[in-house]
């Protein structure tokens, strides 16, 4: 049975060797582009079109623009370095201009000279002259096919420029490729051409894409022109506005990690949202060599699932493996839910149509006549959600048997805190600091069971707001005050004692403002232990003086900086990554105290000092909208279950659920006790 996908929906295949038809309305020109796991070409031998159809192994594009295209593929004969095999459709010049003003096209992926395994109508184009129909790529050791359905208004010079080959090479490469498939005549003027551009590739270092923020030589996080009508690439806003889940990094052209955006347009009524999630990727430093990766499954025998493995992805270490391969879960996740969602808002639409037209006609009205439509249109509507469905538990459980493989081999900064990994942190703390830093869980309501951690890159990029308020969801509203803003403060100091932990000695400087010291009995373990930079801060005096003290040292790292010269630094002034946690805001703080925490919440992450606010947004209404800019600096975390995270680009509602501490565990005490002791050691 022909498995008709939507856009980001993927689906295995059973064989290796399979045939890719394209049919449409008009004359097309079909490219294959071959990429490696960050989505990149390797150069312009990557590219198969008519001028080079034998460029890519395994594959032969056709030789010219026609409405109805099938050539073989043989994926066992694709290089090893190959990921991804995009399937490309172009409009030649002298016909449309725009893939919106043609008939949608459509392309499968079928058996040899069989059947259709999995087809894909290329609905909701608009101003698009090139457009990526579909891709194969591997994923854990077998083949599987994505719709993706996204284009370039720009034509194929932009979709080749955002797969890593430079501006005036794609322009050349897209004019011979375009030139080639007039035929004969053209193939040598594009030959000649492109031997004349001196076509080159840019290495992702090089590109004028952004990695994903942390060590001094990853550049930071930022966004990324995509396909149209696709949003920015970035992270997951809170449904307020007040909260985001970072992201990876985006590759080239797609949408992740970066700043929110609107949207992307449904494919009609109905229709799946626009989605292109894809796995992140890091600036790679060719000063060391990297760890030697997993050993790679075998490859799973037709019809079976992949054997999932643990750092199953790009990086150079481990931990980097680990890292994408968590936020590849949480990019399938979305994916497979939106698609399943998509499909059941599809057959809901169909009904309502179907039982319009059947109510509409006035023979159906007579003596209950319209009640076999009626029943055959609902009948219609079940075996689709049951096909939907069907197609959702598969992806998920694919993806629970990954999560079981995956969660245990997690270190420290990503682990839950019940992990057994907590107890086999060096005596003397780690060597150097990790990546990311595990917030708590993120799941949907398809799949409650299956989590999926929700970690942030290092340094913070922006402050973090845990809100002990009880306005904020049903959850919180059925908690008891008391309860409710202990556990937010117990959150607090979770996030304090895990950063302290899994950084090397001396690394982090955690200061505390407690103004009226209801936080105590939280912060018992980080006073007991020594950890804290100071004891924490009581009344307005105390208040003011650790404002004073961290606003200092954000001006004096800024001139420093401006100048070029931070060795320049006061001798007195602690180096270290700076982590304000105040509690009880805005009790003991008067405007001049306001103005600093604003001030540090906006110029303090990028010189090493980040806040952590517990806090309540009502009881600070009193300042009016002069704190509405600091609340949306900062990401809103709940320390009860919440649904607050939301997704703009496939709509979803993600729930957070925090990560504390076993009850009567005492896995955080030994924590930040192995942390004093690491620090003692470490002093001069």
């Amino acid at each position: 049975m022909t498995a008709e996908l939507v856009r980001g929906q993927n689906h295995p295949l059973s064989r290796t060797r399979v045939e890719i038809g394209i049919a449409a309305d008009t004359p097309v020109l079909a490219l294959v582009a071959a990429c490696d796991d960050t989505g990149r070409m390797a150069g312009p031998g990557a590219l198969a079109h008519p001028g080079a159809p034998a460029a890519v192994p395994g594959l032969a594009s056709p030789a010219e623009a026609a409405a109805a295209h099938r050539f073989a593929v043989d994926l066992d004969a694709v290089a090893p370095s190959v990921h991804q095999l995009r399937l490309v459709l172009v409009l030649p010049p002298g016909g449309p201009a725009r893939f919106g003003s043609v008939a949608p096209p459509r392309v499968a992926v079928a058996e040899p000279g069989g059947a259709d395994l999995a087809g894909f109508a290329l609905t909701g184009l608009d101003a698009e002259g090139a457009v990526v129909a579909l891709e194969v790529y591997r994923r854990q050791g077998s083949w599987k096919v994505r719709a993706v359905g996204q284009g370039y208004a720009d034509g194929l010079p932009a979709l080749l420029a955002d797969a890593g080959v430079t501006a005036p090479a794609a322009a050349a490469l897209s004019s011979a490729a375009l030139a080639a498939a007039a035929g004969p005549a053209g193939t040598g003027a594009a030959a000649a051409a492109r031997d004349g551009a001196g076509i080159t590739a840019v290495p992702a270092a090089a590109s004028g894409t952004h990695g994903l923020s942390g060590p001094p030589e990853t550049p930071p996080a930022g966004t990324a022109a995509g396909p149209a009508g696709a949003g920015p690439a970035g992270a997951v806003p809170d449904a307020g506005g007040s909260a985001t889940v970072p992201g990876p990094a985006p590759a080239s052209g797609a949408p992740y990690a970066g700043a929110p955006g609107p949207a992307p347009a449904a494919d009609g009524p109905g229709g799946p949202p626009t989605v292109d999630y894809v796995h992140p990727r890091r600036r790679r430093s060719t000063s060391e060599p990297p760890e030697p990766a997993p050993q790679a499954p075998a490859p799973a025998a037709p019809g079976e699932a992949p054997v999932p493995v643990a750092g199953d992805a790009t990086g150079w270490t481990m931990d980097e493996r680990l890292y994408n391969q968590v936020w590849g879960m949480f990019e399938d996740l979305a994916r497979a839910v939106a698609a399943y969602r998509s499909a059941c808002e599809f057959a809901d639409s169909r009904l309502d149509r179907e039982l319009d037209a059947a109510l509409s006609d006035p023979r159906h009205r007579l003596a209950g006549a319209d009640h076999p439509a009626r029943d055959a249109a609902r009948a219609r509507r079940d075996e689709l959600a049951a096909q939907a469905r069907s197609v959702l538990d598969r992806d998920l459980d694919q993806l629970a048997a990954e999560a079981a493989v995956v969660e245990p081999a997690l270190p420290a900064a990503y682990a839950r805190w019940a992990s057994p990994v907590w107890h086999d942190i060096p005596a003397a703390g780690p060597d150097e600091g990790p990546m990311a830093l595990r917030l708590g869980d993120l799941h949907l309501p398809e799949r409650p069971d299956l989590r999926i951690p929700m970690l942030v890159r290092l340094p913070l990029e922006r402050g973090l707001w845990i809100d002990n308020g009880r306005t904020g969801s049903e959850a919180a509203m059925a908690t008891d005050t008391d309860r409710l803003r202990r556990a937010a403060m117990d959150m607090a100091v979770a996030h304090a004692a895990r950063l302290l932990a899994v950084h090397p000695a001396g690394r982090y400087s955690v200061h505390v403002i407690d103004a009226a010291g209801a936080g105590a009995a939280s912060l018992a373990p980080l006073v007991h232990a020594g950890v804290l930079a100071g004891p924490p801060a009581a009344g307005a005096a105390g208040v003011a003086e650790i404002l004073e003290r961290l606003t200092r040292r954000v001006d004096l790292v800024q001139m420093a900086v401006r100048a070029g010269a931070p060795e320049e630094l006061p001798p007195d002034l602690d180096t270290a990554e700076q982590l304000l946690i105040v509690h009880d805001f805005p009790h003991g703080f008067d405007d001049r105290a306001v103005t600093r925490l604003r001030y540090l919440a906006d110029e303090g992450p990028a010189v090493g000092v980040h806040l952590l606010m517990v806090a309540d947004r009502d009881e600070a209404s009193a300042y009016g909208p002069l704190l509405d800019p600091l609340w949306r600096k900062l990401m809103r975390l709940t320390p009860v279950p919440d649904d607050h995270l939301a997704d703009p680009w496939v709509g979803h509602a993600w729930t957070f659920e925090p990560d504390l501490p076993p009850n009567g565990s005492l896995v955080l005490d030994q924590a930040v006790e192995r942390a004093a002791r690491a620090r003692r050691h470490a002093r001069p």
